[in-house]
């Protein structure tokens, strides 16, 4: 076991080698869990329909440190651009991902391994040579290395899931992957123990002495009233009780999201249960064993909720799931510390859970450790929450109030998920390694999330997208779409493609005339918003009026004729530098106000021709605003000097494109952005329109 590496410290050339160790364990420790898998055809298999084949996971953790390595401009090169590309984002079934196979042609094992091999030696020499100064902060590379471990150790369980799912015939045991096979035959009596009232705080410091992701940091404080806790987590043989109760057949233990769920799935019992001849057994990594009565249970959240909802009307009290501030409390009080407190955690009892009286701490037993139990607090920000530039979509996505928190690691969780600052959610329908303990309580959580979206930035992008003209300058994303549209003329329009798609204003005035517009963006957070306005009509935001005094918007698509249109576009979130070859047939490839913000633009444009049918035509919009922040110089299009003479932006995009377009049009096209009530930003872009040969 190799500990977790502290950001502080006083040699640096010792830091250096801790993480590398840390690196290369985590990285082996990756790699052997899917050593269990004997059957190569296994790795091309969906065991879970919403999530996407194993080879997938075997290939996105290694993918993700070149991309974050690049994204920080800490590497200038890609090892594989193709597969950087298929590997790149799955991880949450929402709405924009991908899960269409029919478009993937999955590289095989060994190509991944290959790859694999590659990334280790990369970063293996990147911690060798790369200046380190402590301690490590935010803004330091390093900090992308282990973002990039971490996230590794994310995939560790999430992969242990799925594998729990695919057939036996296809995966071997392994000694270090094997269950620990203790349990008595009987299950403990569980009871609800008195938790007194108290004060919890919560969120990391940016000094922090360990790694955290973005969710973390900020601060929270609430007066918890006294609550009683169960003292055990519900066992297998407790939850058998509320099965064999007509658990699954009553609806009135199921909310409207559970019913919709337990019908689609025909569930009748938890996913790793199997009956056999009468009898339950419980799947593990590579084996099915009698049902340990004395283990937690594993369900998801809906599963768990339907069991409380049970609970209340069998001893006519409120038993429901615990808010993530009780968990908190319960957590306090108990006086539990990963540093002297025994618990089921990174595989220190084998690849399973353990009976759920054997770790006691304080007056309870597995308040962290064996598995993740789930809250009904859907995760919000703490106050003072930022994201992290390199991995801006990590947490904002799941602030939708679908994604319930779960608190206090499983069997599994290594590194940053053992951590008791750690914050994991997940929509209600999904499995991890996780169960539940209930509370009788009367406590509600202050509504955290705020229905009108106040960061600055995607504030800021909702108004120029949605806002209203200033100084008679007209919306640019519409003016862009309805010229855009002009140009087309009598030409096909049933496919466009707007890539830096932002809030979607653009992609929403194509679906005007198109059969079907892709808006896609680098940015989760933009993507989230269209998203929303797609699925609701509404959009709601704030925009800075001066000092802390703030105007309140709400946008609706029927006000401006669009909630037809809106049927018609779909939002993806995509590098533009290196996109999905999926994105291919269209009449029309509309990118404003993007090129000159690519770390690689000739990338960009150069793919373009494959992507556009013959007579379609690619409309391109910038101030070609060049800057070495957004683009290294080298990568400029134009806007420098070659043999002592001026190459244009225009002049650049010609030679790039002048062997498969031909120029149709410029035209210059003003745009204003808001910053306050009274500063705003007037600037003029150029379009240029060009025909596919």
């Amino acid at each position: 076991m190799v500990n977790v590496p502290s950001l502080h410290g006083s040699d640096p050339e010792t830091k250096r080698q801790e993480i590398k160790a840390y690196f290369q364990y985590c990285f082996k420790k990756y790699e052997s869990l899917f050593r269990l898998i004997c059957d190569e055809n296994a790795y091309f298999v969906k065991a879970d329909p919403l999530r996407h084949p194993v080879i997938f996971y075997y290939g996105h953790t290694a993918t993700f440190f070149i991309n974050k390595l690049n994204l920080a401009k800490i590497i200038s090169t890609r090892i594989d651009p193709h597969l950087e590309s298929i590997f790149a984002v799955g991880v949450d079934e929402m709405s924009w991902d991908d899960l269409n196979e029919k478009h993937y042609e999955w590289p095989t094992l060994a190509q991944t391994q290959v790859y694999r091999d590659r990334v280790y030696a990369l970063v293996t020499d990147l911690i060798d040579t790369l200046p380190i100064q402590l301690p490590i902060t935010w803004e330091s590379p390093w900090w992308v290395i282990l973002m990039g471990i971490e996230h590794e150790n994310i995939h560790l369980e999430t992969s242990s899931v799925l594998i729990r799912q695919l057939p036996l015939k296809m995966l071997q045991p392994d000694p270090f992957w094997a269950p620990c096979l203790a349990y008595s035959g009987k299950a403990p009596q569980n009871s609800l123990l008195d938790v007194p009232a108290g004060y919890v705080e919560a969120g990391k410091r940016h000094d922090d002495l360990y790694y955290g992701w973005d969710n973390e940091y900020g601060r929270h404080k609430a007066d918890i009233p006294s609550f009683k806790a169960s003292e055990y987590l519900v066992s297998n043989a407790e939850y058998l009780t509320f099965m064999e109760e007509n658990g699954y057949g009553n609806d009135l233990f199921w909310d409207t999201e559970g019913k919709a769920w337990r019908e689609y799935e025909g569930a009748l019992k938890p996913r790793f249960w199997v009956k056999k001849e009468g009898e339950y057994y419980l799947r593990t990594l590579t084996e099915e064993i009698p049902l340990p009565p004395d283990w937690p249970v594993e369900v998801n959240c809906l599963e768990a909720e339907a069991f409380c909802r049970w609970k209340s009307k069998k001893e006519g009290k409120r038993i429901v799931l615990p808010t993530e501030d009780e968990y908190l409390r319960l957590r306090e009080h108990t006086g539990y510390h990963p540093e002297h407190s025994q618990a089921n955690l990174c595989l220190s009892q084998g690849a399973s859970s353990t009976p759920v009286d054997r770790y006691r701490q304080g007056d309870f037993y597995d308040i962290a450790g064996n598995v993740w139990q789930w809250t009904r607090t859907p995760i919000y920000p703490y106050e003072g929450f930022g994201v992290h530039p390199v991995y801006d979509d990590f947490t904002v996505p799941t602030y939708d109030g679908k994604h319930n928190l779960i608190k206090g690691g499983s069997w599994i969780s290594c590194g940053n998920l053992a951590d008791p600052k750690s914050r994991y959610a997940f929509r209600k329908h999904f499995y991890q390694h996780a169960g539940f303990r209930y509370v009788e309580s009367d406590y509600e959580e202050k509504n955290m999330s705020n229905a009108y979206t106040n960061d600055t930035v995607i504030a800021q992008y909702c108004h120029f997208g949605w806002g209203e003209n200033r100084f008679g300058v007209a919306n640019y994303p519409e003016t862009c779409a309805k010229l855009a549209l002009e140009y087309m003329g009598d030409r096909p329009k049933q496919r466009a493609f707007d890539v830096g798609c932002a809030i979607g204003r653009s992609s929403f005035e194509l679906a005007r005339e198109f059969d079907e517009v892709i808006g896609v963006d680098f940015s989760a957070r933009f993507i989230q918003e269209a998203q929303r306005l797609k699925e609701s009509g509404v959009l709601r935001y704030t925009t800075p009026v001066e000092g802390e005094l703030e105007d309140f918007h709400e946008v609706r698509l029927n006000k401006f004729g669009l909630e037809h249109a809106s049927k018609k576009v779909n939002f993806w979130q995509a590098d533009a530098c290196n996109l999905k070859p999926i994105f291919t047939d269209f009449d029309l490839i509309f990118a404003g106000n993007l090129i000159d913000r690519l770390y690689d633009p000739r990338k960009f444009i150069e793919s373009t021709a494959e992507r556009i049918r013959q007579g379609g035509l690619l409309v391109l919009t910038s101030p070609y605003t060049w800057q070495e922040g957004s683009t290294p110089k080298e990568k400029w299009i134009g806007g420098y000097k070659r043999d002592g003479e001026n190459v244009t932006t225009l002049q650049g995009l010609e030679e790039i494109l002048g062997k498969d377009f031909r120029l149709v049009d410029t035209r210059d096209v003003p745009f204003v952005i808001q910053e306050t009530a009274r500063k705003h930003q007037h600037t003029v872009a150029q379009m240029s329109v060009w025909e596919k040969l």
